[in-house]
């Protein structure tokens, strides 16, 4: 069963109607009333939709109910899509339009009268079919439940884990095991200390937390540390009555020899009493394996429970898959479970896929059988649902078809590696669930960067809506962050404006599961497009040949991950207009196209095109202009386009412009009525000498500006850049940033601040640049990166670079010059990570223990430092 995301996309719609904004413009037309009954049916719907997702698994006609009610859904969102179309086209018509445009609007199919007439139409269409799904509602018994709060309380008992492990089943944790040991038998630093200590165990699902808690509890040392232990599965629920009964029940002893069913008929008093002269002066081990909840009232009562009375040195061992979980109860630094090495992943595939001995009879099963273990990616739980499918089985064909084939694809049973993947899904609140099952639409081992994340969600609405004084990239970090804390995420790199990680093979594969019936990345494996796929991601431009069915007029995305190189784009843009007029997504990078067809400003629900680094494009169709909708517009490293479009101010809702021009002025009267513009680039433009002269950005967030060879000057104050967060500046030979400091000293006598906001710099292959630029010490207080490379002539980082007081990162490389760093260094007392390379006199002086700048620098927790040796190799080279 895969995922259907309706009730999102229901709520998404709702808010979209109650929105002030939506419910004035249509008043305006006269559909007002129309849209309001629209809303009203979709909140009925709505609210008995997430007892339907919980309860469909194993109801086939229910599913099929919520297929029909999805349809509906997607027609309505197009149908409302239609309707924001004409306000904006009406918007920019009253502000841009001429005589000539009001005519042609007036005779089109535009036209006021026309279009009420049409959109009454259409959404009594949805209605009527909206009714006439949503009757069947009722045969389903369905419960009313108007807030998701995942978790969904499934009562699995299957999950139940009990603490009996045999060691020998144990490959690769004897480090792990060693180390929480070490933890659990320390003494807490005053003997007459009985607050609770908690060592929680972190890791995606599968990964072994829970053998690795058993591992340790059966410990012998552990049996002469504790005279009581105790395992408890917490699982989806955290009911305190119901764990208190689980505790006395586990320490199993004579104070409580009542069954589960008179536990359970005892009133709270009593059932504290009764834990309390159980726990009463013992030194105890409480393992909480499983835990889901993340309510620290609730924690918070469990634990002083569990602590009165308790004697010194008792401790809790708890395992999550949630790291916030993870630091509300822990009590010292998680411990972040890692995978398994290639090593010991082999081992523990040929115990579960041979009895013992029996691989040595089969070594061209265990190669085919190395190259399975590579698809678990070092996952304990999938190396053995991989080797448990296999065991007995000695035909080539059968290990090469577990090879072959993507993990859910493979037979699973209900302990096996999809199912326990997806239960950390199926915890995922519907905001999130949408999200990641996008990701299933890049490859694997692809590295994310949080702007392409942002784009892709933001075009295609599944964000919230940014609540007050929110942007949307403050929503897509707050997504990302809860992803990253439920182990969904991996190589997480914060870079204070922007972020980059990748996601687990296993991962992707859940992800490729959840979304099969929606999202569909194509590779030499698929041979066919099947009918109604919403968004197609293309591996390599050859497999574009693949044919799209005549029903394949719901496409909203498409995309090439790894580029358009070679792509037929002008045949698949014709493909576009005339079948996917829906489409929301077309990313078109690195193809080789010379021109666009005129026909593309038709696709009017469009919000997000790239063409970047097309390197034969020389213009680009005005008519782009016309797409109102569009939100993300990539044009850089077209290196060879004459001038941008005309008429770019009529796209009122861009957010992000990337342009290379060989135009030697920008069109600022047509980029300053982008007043939603938070992301500009600008790269490859060699005829400019100077940008933004006097120009105004009131949201721009993030600016960067590279390989501009031409270019001076590049003035920057609050007036013109009040929101400014992220800059980088790579790459202009000749740009010298100090070049408009004595505008800059004059705006300072007026006592006008300075770039407040600036939180990331980056001066990348800067010659100009001997000195960090003045202006840059008015960011004291928000500058948290500060990126500096292979800037051949900086010779000194002044000491006012001390007073950066919330610095968190300072990565310098390839500066030769530079030889020293300021004496005051050490009061950066929150940076933590410090990274030089490419310095050799520098690195020499950083070195650790023995360099003269060590002392200043030793208490930064993350200090790299690329060793002489290294550097004379490089220069011996």
């Amino acid at each position: 069963m895969a995922e259907l995301f309706i009730f999102s996309i229901a709520e998404s719609l709702i808010t979209k109607l109650a929105s002030h904004a939506f419910q004035e413009a249509s008043r305006v037309v006269g559909l007002y009333d129309h849209l309001r009954d629209l809303k009203e049916t979709l909140s009925l719907v709505k609210a008995v939709l997430l007892d339907a997702e919980q309860k469909q698994e194993h109801n086939h006609e229910l599913q099929e109910w919520l297929r029909q009610l999805k349809s509906v859904f997607y027609y309505a969102e197009d149908v409302i899509d239609e309707f924001e179309c004409q306000t904006l086209r009406k918007q920019v018509l009253k502000a841009h339009g001429t005589i000539k445009d009001e005519v042609s609007h007036f005779f089109s199919s535009s036209n006021p009268l026309v279009f009420r007439s049409k959109m009454a139409q259409q959404i009594k269409d949805v209605s009527k079919r909206l009714d006439k799904v949503a009757a069947d509602r009722h045969k389903f018994g369905l419960r009313i439940i108007d807030v998701d709060t995942r978790v969904v309380h499934r009562r699995d008992t299957s999950r139940m884990t009990h603490s009996r492990v045999s060691d020998s089943d144990v490959i690769g944790r004897e480090n792990d095991k060693e180390n929480i040991i070490e933890l659990l038998m320390q003494q807490n630093p005053n003997d007459d200390d009985k607050s609770l200590s908690v060592i929680p165990i972190v890791g995606i699902g599968g990964l072994g937390k829970t053998t690795l808690a058993k591992f340790v509890f059966n410990d012998k040392r552990i049996d002469k540390c504790f005279t009581l232990k105790m395992w408890v599965c917490v699982s989806d629920d955290f009911d305190i009555n119901q764990l208190i009964i689980k505790i006395i029940n586990s320490a199993n002893v004579a104070d409580a020899p009542l069954p589960q069913q008179n536990l359970n008929m005892v009133d709270l008093e009593q059932l504290q009493n009764r834990l309390r002269n159980i726990l009463a002066g013992q030194k105890f081990l409480l393992v909480l394996d499983d835990v889901w909840s993340d309510d620290r009232v609730k924690w918070v009562e469990l634990r002083n429970l569990i602590q009165e009375g308790v004697a010194a040195g008792s401790k809790i061992l708890a395992t999550t898959r949630i790291d916030s979980i993870a630091s509300m109860m822990g009590t010292v630094t998680s411990q972040k479970l890692q995978s398994l090495s290639p090593e010991n992943s082999l081992s523990l595939f040929v115990k579960w896929a041979f009895k013992e001995g029996e691989d040595e009879k089969h070594p061209h099963l265990v190669n085919i059988g190395k190259e399975i273990v590579n698809k678990c990616k070092g996952v304990p739980l999938a190396v053995r649902t991989l080797g448990s499918l296999l065991f007995s089985k000695f035909e080539t064909n059968e290990w090469e078809y577990v090879r072959d084939n993507e993990i859910w694809n493979l037979p699973q049973k209900k302990d096996d590696i999809l199912p326990a993947l997806k239960l950390s899904y199926d915890f995922l609140p519907s905001y999130l669930r949408q999200c990641f099952a996008l990701f299933s639409l890049y490859p694997k081992d692809y590295i994310f960067h949080s702007f392409e994340v942002s784009r892709l969600w933001g075009a295609l609405g599944v964000l919230a809506s940014p609540r007050k004084n929110e942007t949307p990239e403050d929503v897509v970090k707050q997504y990302l962050v809860e992803l990253l804390s439920r182990s969904f995420l991996q190589d997480f790199i914060d870079g204070g404006t922007f972020y980059q990680f990748k996601i687990h093979d296993l991962v992707h594969d859940l992800a490729l599961f959840v979304t099969k019936e929606e999202c569909l990345l194509i590779n030499s494996h698929i041979q066919n497009i099947p009918e109604n796929i919403w968004h197609l991601s293309f591996a390599e431009y050859n497999f574009i040949g693949n044919s799209f069915t005549s029903k394949s007029v719901a496409v909203r995305t498409i995309m090439f991950p790894n580029g358009a190189e070679g792509a037929n784009v002008e045949a698949l843009l014709n493909t576009c207009v005339s079948k996917f007029k829906l489409l929301r997504v077309l990313d078109l990078s690195d193809s080789t196209c010379k021109t666009l067809s005129r026909s593309i400003g038709k696709l009017k629900h469009l919000r997000y095109f790239s063409i970047q680094n097309n390197r034969n494009i020389k213009r680009l169709p005005n008519s782009i202009c016309k797409i109102q909708n569009l939100q993300f517009l990539n044009v850089l490293g077209c290196k060879e386009l004459e001038a941008l479009p005309k008429g770019l101010r009529k796209l009122i809702s861009l957010r992000s412009l990337d342009i290379s021009t060989k135009q030697p002025v920008l069109p600022y009267s047509e980029i300053t009525n982008l007043i939603s513009l938070a992301h500009l680039s600008i790269g490859s433009s060699h005829n400019m000498e100077s940008i933004f002269g006097g120009v105004k950005f009131p949201a721009l967030k993030t600016l960067y500006v590279a390989d501009c060879h031409s270019l001076k000057s590049l003035p920057l104050d609050v007036t013109n850049f009040p929101e400014l967060e992220t800059l980088f500046v790579q790459d202009c030979v000749n740009l010298d940033l100090e070049l408009w400091k004595d505008d800059h000293e004059e705006q300072n006598l007026n006592g006008l601040p300075q770039l407040v906001k600036l939180k990331y710099v980056a001066f990348w292959g800067l010659p100009q640049l001997v000195a960090l630029p003045q202006w840059l010490q008015e960011s004291a207080n928000s500058l948290q990166t500060l990126i500096i490379k292979n800037c051949n002539n900086l010779e000194m980082l002044p000491e006012w670079l001390s007073t950066m007081t919330n610095q968190k990162a300072l990565h310098i490389s390839d500066c030769p010059k530079l030889i020293s760093l300021p004496d005051n260094i050490h009061h950066l007392t929150a940076l933590e990570h410090l990274h030089i390379r490419g310095c050799p006199e520098l690195c020499k002086k950083c070195q650790p223990h023995v360099g003269e700048f060590w002392s200043k620098i030793s208490h930064i927790k993350d200090v790299f430092i690329e060793e002489p040796e290294k550097l004379e190799e490089e220069e011996d080279e």
